[in-house]
């Protein structure tokens, strides 16, 4: 049996079913201000759509970040040490992992932590050929939740989370915190954890990076709900709705939302919601942060910073993470 083969067999699947799904879209758009989650759009198609994203002109963070780690990882491998049990929330396409396992010395197991399925398919199918002495135990499930972690065949020295992508930065504060404290719970008191910030800088710069000119984010956007259209069988017309994305300065965020062009009604199992021209759906926030901010979440979730890289241009970080 191969690596690959090996690594779907330990496969955990805890994806959220059609009810979940449909309850949790229920909730958002019942709430004021209306809102849809945004883990939702990693469905096999949003999952490509957002690698398009990556590597449309507009949208820095992701090359930004590679080439900050490409340069970095000896130094934070010596950081982090030996043996290591790396458990990933959010895994995407897994370009950045195969850095990261490549430079660690003798890393232990890999557990990616993935909503989308086909996501998590394809990175293991990736990385495992690539990386045989590391055994894979893939999970498929939502990390905002409590998930019970595989154990690996051969102990480990300790954990290594890694949450790159400036992902942190899709939660509002208060569940920023929510989780880091369970990021720091998955680490254990001597674990450590890999973070990806993006830092407020020029806001046409970090506007742009959200409103690509070939449409690839509106396409990406949209496809929520066509999701929900073919997953839960409502009836959202996609042509009813634009992508729209604004840069909030005062509270350093980009503002995503599905906005509606005219009146209309939408049903989603049995319910019915109703929309005028202009009404939004929130649907994304894309935080960007200072340090003294990011500082202030880490207090209140007990954690502090062991290390900080930062590129320049455009501005971007990577912090290494402890108990507080």
């Amino acid at each position: 049996m191969n690596t690959v083969d090996t690594a779907l067999q330990a496969l955990t699947d805890l994806t959220p079913g059609p009810q979940q799904v449909l309850a949790d879209a229920v909730a958002g758009l019942s709430s004021t201000p209306r809102y849809l989650p945004s883990k939702y759009f990693y469905d096999a198609a949003g999952s490509r759509l957002f690698e398009e994203i990556t590597r449309t002109r507009e949208y820095y963070p992701t090359r930004t970040e590679l080439a900050l780690l490409q340069d970095r990882l000896p130094e934070i491998a010596d950081r982090v040490g030996p043996g290591l049990h790396v458990v990933e929330l959010g895994s995407g396409s897994g370009r950045k992992t195969a850095l990261l396992l490549a430079a660690l010395q003798d890393p232990v197991a890999y557990t990616p932590i993935e909503i989308s399925r086909a996501a998590l398919l394809a990175s293991i199918g990736h990385l495992a050929p690539a990386l045989p002495q590391v055994e894979m135990l893939p999970v498929c499930a939502d990390f905002t939740r409590p998930v019970q972690l595989p154990q690996p065949a051969r102990p480990a020295q300790r954990r290594l989370v890694f949450f790159p992508g400036s992902t942190l930065g899709n939660f509002t504060d208060d569940e920023a915190v929510t989780l880091l404290r369970a990021m720091r719970q998955t680490m254990g008191e001597d674990g450590l954890a890999l973070v990806g910030i993006d830092l407020h800088k020029d806001p046409a710069l970090i506007e742009a990076a959200y409103n690509d000119a070939a449409g690839v984010t509106a396409a990406f956007t949209l496809n929520l709900l066509a999701r929900l259209n073919r997953e839960v069988g409502s009836d959202f017309d996609l042509q009813a709705f634009a992508h729209r994305a604004r840069y909030d300065t005062t509270r350093l965020r980009i503002e995503t939302d599905l906005v509606s062009l005219r009146e209309q009604q939408v049903r989603l199992g049995e319910h019915t919601f109703a929309f005028k021209a202009g009404d939004p759906i929130r649907v994304e926030y894309s935080h960007k942060y200072t340090d003294a901010r990011f500082d202030a979440l880490l207090a209140q979730a007990g954690l502090q910073v062991a290390g900080a890289w930062n590129a320049d241009a455009p501005a971007f970080g990577l912090r290494l993470l402890q108990a507080a």
